[in-house]
């Protein structure tokens, strides 16, 4: 069977170091990704001769201090090619094609410039987590990995670039939209009584979407032009013409090039501008556009399918200590001092609370002795619950390693739970954040599109 390797094939969940928990819209910033930083001697630099005089490369965009190449357009076009076509697409004119994914370059280059500023880095240990969890997704050994990549075609160490990319896009959005969202105990409060008394609280919805952005501070005209092109499309659409290749066609959202796919929503995780929209569509239908702050929303109702609630749930009570690998501790380092910490422990030397409170780096629990109180095991990566699964009450792991670092966990008690009311409010506060992420990420992406020096030398 033929594997297609794209970064992350569901969403996980991880342990909790602070501000690194996903919610939902990071399916997002699965794309595939080339994309590297230049120097600004690169500016100056606009063809690589050989000594035969043959061009190598172009520079296809000036971004900031740095540049996209035109051999990076034109891997990315025949990804996304590649990509339609095994969805049964017919893409787009080669010029439609190439100024979507262009803009896509630049927004990832805006974004890595600004994580580099910011120095938001992924290390080799986990960036080779991230990448081990791809490999066991596609149910092939580590090592096998390079093989199985290049028999698609795709080169192991521009793999392992683009990873390091995505990872680095996604704590930048993680610390910029995410945690920037304030959710109020009214707002709680609000949603526990919609979810009871709302027929779509118990339905997910499968909906793609088209922005026809607006841009800030838009003129009349300009508004009246993007007004006209949003109800171009919704004809279109509304005509019947594929709505994925009327996405990749037109949209400016980040997930044009997927086809402006959301995937299966809860009723109640719905961006916030789709609550009142969606529930009354019937499958296949479209919405008329829906104007909000980042431009003309399109919207095309899939499939719906009921939820399947389950009320009793396993969980476990755990805690951990976190060390990360840096120049100064290697891997290597850091996995003998949680070895021998372990030791101590086990001897009655320390109390693991007192330890975790030292030394752990998860700020989100440290000040709680590692406690990360009672959980689902499908709250944690795939990793941190396969270790998890492995202990009896009591015990302590080997230490392992996930995305964020190197981790002891200590198994504190299992449980069957039935969910309480604090409980729905956690879940609550989290789907209120996930319906927002999706406006609040678009409109972060356009302004620091807009503070960026972007000058396109080629489309």
């Amino acid at each position: 069977m033929r594997r297609h390797f794209y970064f992350f094939t569901r969403n996980h969940r991880d342990v909790r170091p602070a501000g690194l928990r996903a919610i939902g819209w990071c399916s997002a910033l699965c794309a595939m990704t080339a994309l590297a930083l230049l120097p600004a001697r690169a500016f100056a630099q606009t063809r690589d001769l050989s000594t035969q005089g043959q061009l190598l490369d172009r520079i296809a965009a000036i971004v900031n201090n740095g540049v996209v190449l035109q051999s990076q357009l034109d891997e990315r076009v025949n990804q996304v090619v590649a990509q339609l076509k095994a969805q049964g697409l017919t893409p787009p004119p080669q010029s439609v094609l190439r100024k979507q994914v262009l803009n896509s370059l630049i927004l990832e280059q805006v974004q890595l410039q600004q994580a580099q500023q910011d120095g938001i880095t992924i290390s080799d240990d986990t960036l080779n987590a991230a990448l081990q969890s791809v490999a066991a997704r596609n149910g092939i050994p580590f090592a096998d990995l390079p093989t199985a990549l290049a028999q698609q075609g795709i080169n192991y160490a521009n793999y392992r670039d683009e990873m390091r990319n995505q990872l680095i896009i996604g704590l930048l959005r993680e610390r910029d939209v995410l945690q920037r969202i304030v959710v109020t105990p009214r707002q709680i409060d609000q949603f526990l009584a919609r979810e009871a008394t709302e027929p779509s609280a118990g339905e997910e919805y499968n909906v793609s979407h088209i922005l026809i952005a607006v841009p800030p501070n838009a003129t009349p005209a300009e508004l009246t032009a993007t007004r006209k092109l949003a109800d171009k499309v919704d004809a279109l659409a509304r005509e019947g013409k594929n709505f994925a290749k009327l996405a990749v066609t037109y949209s400016n959202s980040g997930d044009a090039l997927k086809g402006g796919k959301l995937g299966w929503r809860k009723g109640v995780d719905l961006p916030t501008f789709l609550t009142n929209v969606v529930p009354k569509l019937q499958p296949g239908q479209v919405s008329a556009p829906i104007r909000t702050p980042s431009g003309f929303h399109i919207v095309k109702l899939n499939q719906v399918r009921r939820q399947q609630h389950k009320d009793i749930v396993n969980q476990v009570h755990v805690r951990h200590i976190l060390l990360i690998p840096n120049a100064l501790q290697d891997n290597a380092t850091v996995r003998e001092r949680l070895a021998k910490i372990r030791k101590e422990v086990l001897a009655g030397k320390v109390k693991f609370s007192v330890i975790a409170a030292s030394v752990s780096q998860d700020p989100g629990s440290a000040s709680q002795g590692g406690n990360l109180g009672w959980q689902s095991p499908s709250e944690f990566t795939h990793r941190f619950a396969a270790a998890i699964a492995k202990l009896k009450v009591g015990q302590i792991s080997q230490p392992f390693q996930t995305r964020y670092g190197w981790h002891i966990v200590q198994l504190l008690g299992r449980r069957k739970f039935d969910e309480t009311q604090e409980m729905k409010r956690l879940h609550a506060m989290e789907a209120i954040r996930a319906s927002r992420a999706d406006e609040d990420a678009e409109l972060w992406l356009q302004r620091l599109r807009d503070d960026a020096y972007v000058k396109i030398l080629s489309d």
